[in-house]
């Protein structure tokens, strides 16, 4: 089945997402590793990205432990510093599938102050046709009720949908919806892949 419209995960497809290499950055990688191990810094992220306030969730739990209290709330100060740059060629195959009159649209694990202000740093974050952004959904992936939230919504067939994600787990969760599947690994391989669906010709999916 060709598809009626294309879903774009964001970290790490439109955007990279990567805390522990910018907080190598601004700390021994060594220490790092090591706040990492004792704080699952990840899972107060997933509580921002299901609904919790973005500046108290960072900052209570830095309060939680003293000697990391100021590199904890960079999770929150320099936050678009972790989320950063954007992947211009899926940037370039959002437009082009725009261009083509293709519904785009987003899913994404995101928190609601995060994502607001990803928008005023991101213009192509208003670009979709619909978004379904987690922080105000109250669930992330790969839980199976988000993917039942975007099919009650946007009402087409399960597998006339194509989503593309960078996680496993996200991936198989989408398939088991019967929705049709790319393991997001780099803009190249998703250019292919809406070649090969017939969404978009050679030249367009060209960088």
């Amino acid at each position: 089945m060709k598809p009626e419209a294309v879903i774009f995960d964001i970290g790490n497809v439109l955007i990279e997402w990567n805390p522990e290499r910018f907080y190598d950055t601004v700390m021994d990688p060594a220490e790092r590793r090591r706040m990492f191990s004792e704080i699952d810094l990840h899972k107060m992220n997933d509580a921002i990205d299901k609904g919790a306030p973005f500046r108290e969730t960072v900052y209570e739990t830095a309060e939680l432990y003293p000697e990391w209290r100021d590199m904890i709330r960079l999770w929150h100060d320099r936050w678009i510093d972790m989320a950063s740059p954007a992947i211009p060629g899926s940037v370039a195959l959002l437009r082009a599938l725009r261009s083509r009159r293709v519904p785009v649209f987003a899913l994404t694990n995101f928190g609601i102050g995060s994502f607001a202000f990803a928008e005023t740093q991101y213009d192509f974050l208003k670009e979709f046709d619909r978004r379904y952004v987690s922080g105000h959904m109250g669930v992330i992936k790969p839980d199976p009720r988000i993917f039942d939230m975007v099919q009650e919504d946007c009402g087409l067939p399960p597998g006339s949908l194509l989503f593309t994600d960078d996680r496993h787990d996200n991936i198989a969760e989408a398939e088991r919806h019967g929705w049709q599947t790319h393991l997001f690994e780099g803009p190249e391989g998703w250019a292919e892949r809406l070649v090969s669906a017939g969404l978009l010709s050679r030249e367009e999916a060209r960088p």
